[in-house]
C-alpha cells in the first residue's frame, strides 16, 4: 500500500470560546475613571482570584475556583463581575490555537509513523531558550543563495523594488506569533534591539541582563521583544519535531517562517531575503509550543508593539467566527486593535483558512475570519495565492472584507534551527509531504511591503500607506469580484507610484 501525499491548509489560529474546566478566566472592561482600576484590583485580588491590568480599560481576572462557586452575595464570579458598578463589560478570555490539519488519520500511515517514533530519539520541544546573540558586526555581502527558491518575491516585484529601496532601521515590524528563532543567521541582524535596554546602567552593569526595567515600559530586559506565553524576555520559537508534529500536533515553527518573509536579511550571501530586507523585526510570542495561547496574550502583544514603536503589525492568526456558544463577543480584541489605530499603526491580518481547509466568503459566511473582518480602518486583510494567480484552495475571500492577495502556497522561508524550507514535513520514505501554505504565509508578504514603502516614504500616514498597498495591486481576472482590489500585491508598483 502506498502512503498518500499530504498538503497543508493549517497555519491559521482560531479563537475558541470554551473556558478551561480548571477555573475561570475573564477579561473585564472597566468604566471610565482613574481610580476604577485601583478600586477593582483591591476588591477582586483576593483568595483564589488574581487580577492583572492589561490596558487603561481592561483587566484580566483569573480564578482557580470552579465556575459554580458562589460569593457571599449568592452570585458566581461572572455574575458578580457583571453586577459590579465599576464594570462595563465581561467576556471569556478566549483561547487561541493553531489548527492542526496536518495530523495523519490514515491507519496505515499512522502505524508507519508510530514505528518511526519508536526508533527515533526523543525530540520534545526544548524548555530552555538559547541566549540572545548580539547583532553581527561583520556581514559577508553577496547575492542571497536561495533567492531563486522564493517564487513569491519574484511575483511581487521584490528584486526590482530593492533597486529602489530596501528599507531602513527606523522602520519596525512586529511579528505577533509563536516567537522566532532569534539565533537564525538570516534573522539575527534584523532583530529589533530595544535602545532602552542596551548599553550600561548607572552602576556600569549591562542593561540587557541587570533584571531592571530600565526604560520603564513594564518589561525588564526586553532586548528584542517579549514572550507573553511564558512571561520572559526570550521569545524563542519553540517548535515540535516533524514526526511528533504530524502525530500529535503543535507549533511547527510558524513565527520563524513568517518573520523570514517579512524581513530576512538581504544581500548577505546566505539563504533568502524578506520583502523588506533592512527593516527591524520585533519578536512577540503569545502562542506556545503547543500552538495555543489566550486573548490576554494577544492584547499584551499588540499593546507592547504599539507602545514600543512598531508601525506595522503582522498577524498570521485569527478565528473562524466568534463562538456562538458564548454571549459575549471579543470586545477586548476589538478595543486593542482600535488602540493600535489611534496610535497610527497598520494591522495586517490573515483572511482565514476556511472551514476544514476549504476557503469561503468572509462577507456572507456566518463565521467570517476575525480579526481580519473587524471593521477597523487600519486592518488590511490578506488572501493566499499560488504561483498561477489562483486562490489557495483553503483561502478565504470577500469583495467587501478581504483587500488583496499575496503569495501563500508552497512558500520558502526561514525555519527553526537556522535552515530554510517550503515544507513543514518532508518524509519521503513515508510518502508524507506537508507544505508551508496558508493566509498565514501571505500576510507577512504584505506586512513587509507596507514596511518597505513606509521606510522609503516616512512622511506618509498609515492611511496613505494602506492606500498605496490597495491602489497599486496587479489586476487578476480570477480575483475580480472576490477581493476589494481584485488584485495581488506588487511592491515594485507601490514604490514607483510614490
Amino acid at each position: 500500500m502506498k502512503a498518500s501525499t499530504l498538503s497543508l491548509v493549517v497555519l491559521f489560529a482560531t479563537l475558541q470560546g470554551t473556558v478551561s474546566n480548571a477555573g475561570q478566566d475573564f477579561l473585564v472592561k472597566l468604566k471610565p475613571g482613574t481610580l476604577n482600576s485601583f478600586r477593582f484590583m483591591k476588591t477582586f485580588s483576593t483568595g483564589d482570584q488574581k487580577v492583572e491590568t492589561l490596558t487603561d480599560e481592561w483587566v484580566h481576572v483569573k480564578s482557580s475556583a470552579a465556575s459554580n462557586v458562589r460569593f457571599n452575595n449568592g452570585l458566581t464570579l461572572k455574575q458578580t463581575l457583571q453586577s459590579n458598578e465599576m464594570v462595563e463589560y465581561v467576556q471569556p478570555n478566549y483561547k487561541i490555537k493553531l489548527l492542526e490539519n496536518y495530523k495523519v488519520n490514515n491507519p496505515y500511515q499512522r502505524s508507519l509513523i508510530a514505528k518511526a517514533l519508536e526508533s527515533s530519539p526523543s525530540t520534545d520541544a526544548q524548555t530552555d531558550n538559547p541566549p540572545i546573540p548580539n547583532a553581527p558586526t561583520n556581514e559577508k555581502v553577496g547575492i542571497d543563495s536561495d533567492l531563486n527558491k522564493q517564487w513569491g518575491m519574484n511575483d511581487i516585484g521584490g528584486k526590482e523594488a530593492w533597486k529602489i529601496h530596501k528599507g531602513n532601521r527606523s522602520m519596525i515590524v512586529a511579528v505577533l506569533d509563536t516567537g522566532t528563532d532569534y539565533t537564525h543567521p538570516d534573522l539575527v541582524a534584523n532583530l529589533w534591539r530595544n535602545p532602552g535596554e542596551t548599553g550600561v546602567d548607572t552602576n556600569g552593569k549591562d542593561k540587557s541582563s541587570n533584571g531592571v526595567d530600565d526604560d520603564n515600559n513594564g518589561y525588564a530586559d526586553d532586548i528584542i521583544g517579549w514572550d507573553m506565553a511564558r512571561n520572559d524576555n526570550k521569545p524563542y520559537d519553540v517548535a515540535v519535531e516533524q514526526l511528533k508534529l504530524i502525530f500529535g500536533g503543535g507549533n511547527p515553527g510558524h513565527g520563524t517562517h513568517c518573520a523570514g518573509n517579512v524581513a530576512a536579511r538581504g544581500n548577505n550571501s546566505i539563504g533568502i531575503s524578506g520583502v523588506a530586507p533592512n527593516v527591524q523585526i520585533m519578536t512577540l510570542r503569545f502562542m506556545d509550543e503547543k500552538g495555543s495561547g489566550t486573548t490576554d496574550g494577544a492584547i499584551k502583544a499588540i499593546k507592547y508593539a504599539v507602545d514600543n514603536g512598531a508601525k506595522v503589525l503582522s498577524n498570521s492568526w485569527g478565528s473562524e467566527g466568534e463562538d456562538p456558544a458564548e454571549d459575549a463577543s471579543n470586545q477586548a480584541l476589538k478595543d486593542i486593535i482600535q488602540y493600535a489605530q489611534d496610535h497610527g499603526a497598520l494591522f495586517i491580518a490573515a483572511a482565514g483558512n476556511g472551514h476544514q481547509g476549504v476557503g469561503y466568503d468572509n462577507d456572507t459566511d456566518g463565521k467570517p475570519g476575525y480579526p481580519a473582518s473587524y471593521n477597523h480602518d487600519i486592518i488590511v486583510s490578506v488572501a493566499a495565492l499560488d504561483s498561477s494567480n489562483k486562490f489557495g484552495s483553503f483561502s478565504n475571500w470577500g469583495v467587501r472584507s478581504v483587500d488583496l492577495g499575496a503569495p501563500g502556497v508552497k512558500i520558502y522561508s526561514t525555519v527553526v534551527g537556522g535552515g530554510y524550507s517550503d515544507k513543514v514535513v518532508d518524509l519521503p520514505m513515508l510518502g508524507i509531504e506537508v507544505f508551508w501554505d496558508g493566509t498565514s504565509m501571505a500576510t507577512p508578504h504584505v506586512a513587509g511591503a507596507a514596511a518597505l514603502y513606509w521606510s522609503a516614504y516616512p512622511e506618509k500616514t498609515w492611511q496613505e500607506v494602506k492606500a498605496a498597498l490597495l491602489n497599486n495591486t496587479v489586476a487578476v481576472p480570477e480575483l475580480q469580484g472576490k477581493l476589494v482590489t481584485g488584485g495581488k500585491l506588487n511592491v515594485l508598483k507601490m514604490l514607483e507610484a510614490k
